[in-house]
């Protein structure tokens, strides 16, 4: 059975974590702690968590049997996700990590340099300093990467084909728990004028913070909106959403499921690709291959969806060109 904590669980437990004994395990039975961003009712995580289970038991491992999965949900908060890096390396001592996200990826290579990690969502993992190299990563760490952070410039080049007159674009993020944004928007910088683009930015710091961040771009003329992929968005997609509707904000996400809540555009790699193919990882791990010895993969399949029901609630004509593009269309 998957071990899960929720936060109010893990806080209500974590003044005597120290006094914890280490989690029976069954002789043989091998171990793999998951460290997931978002929270453990969003149906895309247990999706995706389903998504590595079900590839894990095609190849011989069994939670509940071989394997023991721990699962733990860092719901976007930066001292849960420091808790939980505690909580896998420290009390857990898995044979394996598997990590999701860049915030998450950072916060254990903190707690340990000697178990294997695999990460998945992590955006341009050389330039994000995780690994020297894409085929020789070496070390503690390997997995599934983003895509580099100049797709940045292929959202706003998305944008600009949607709304022909738009003159700038800013990102929105969340700074404590999306740093690899900074890279996004220097290399969007790099790549405006080319486009006929200003760059903006809007850092913001709570989802209490969304609104007024949007409204106060609204006043800008011709702005366009890029919500890059974190757990800090993903958990207030439909904030950002709403608050970018009413401001008749053109906007393209990097979290697929914003598109049926009425998002713009979507365009991003398939996450779901990398939790197909981690478990291939994780076996050879935990059959003894140093994971500095595997290469980092890069996505090869992506998605862009349009959703034309939202371009006509905010008057804009979608060309044919983008209709044809587009992997879907959403009336």
């Amino acid at each position: 059975m998957i071990a899960t904590m929720k936060r109010r669980e893990f806080i209500t437990v974590l003044g005597g974590a120290a006094a914890w004994p280490l989690a029976a395990r069954a002789q043989g039975q091998k171990c793999v702690g998951m460290l997931m961003y978002g929270s453990s009712n969003e149906t895309d995580g247990q999706s995706f968590v389903a998504t590595f289970v079900q590839g894990m038991r095609k190849i011989g491992w069994v939670d509940g049997q071989n394997l023991r999965l721990e699962v733990r949900w860092s719901a976007g908060d930066p001292s849960l996700v420091q808790a939980y890096a505690h909580d896998l390396v420290d009390l857990l001592r898995p044979d394996v990590l598997l990590v999701a996200s860049t915030a998450n990826l950072i916060a254990l290579r903190r707690a340990t340099g000697t178990i294997p990690i695999v990460f998945l969502e992590v955006s341009d993992p050389v330039a994000g300093g995780f690994v020297p190299s894409l085929t020789r990563p070496g070390g503690n760490v390997t997995g599934f990467a983003n895509p580099e952070f100049s797709i940045a410039n292929k959202w706003a080049d998305l944008l600009k084909q949607m709304v022909p007159g738009l003159a700038r674009v800013a990102i929105i993020y969340n700074p404590n728990i999306s740093p690899q944004s900074r890279l996004h928007i220097n290399a969007l910088g790099a790549a405006a004028p080319s486009l006929g683009l200003e760059v903006m930015e809007a850092p913001v710091q709570s989802a209490g913070e969304i609104e007024g961040a949007i409204t106060r771009l609204s006043r800008t003329p011709n702005v366009g909106l890029i919500v890059p992929p974190d757990s800090f968005t993903r958990l207030n997609g439909k904030l950002l959403i709403d608050a970018a509707a009413r401001n008749r904000l053109p906007a393209i996400y990097a979290h697929r499921a914003f598109i049926a809540g009425g998002g713009l555009m979507y365009y991003f790699n398939d996450q779901s690709e990398q939790f197909r193919q981690a478990p291939f990882y994780v076996d050879r791990i935990l059959k003894g291959t140093k994971p500095g010895d595997l290469p980092v993969l890069l996505p090869t399949k992506f998605n862009f969806i349009v959703n034309r029901g939202t371009a006509k609630a905010l008057r804009i004509e979608v060309t044919l060109g983008l209709l044809l593009a587009a992997d879907e269309v959403i009336e």
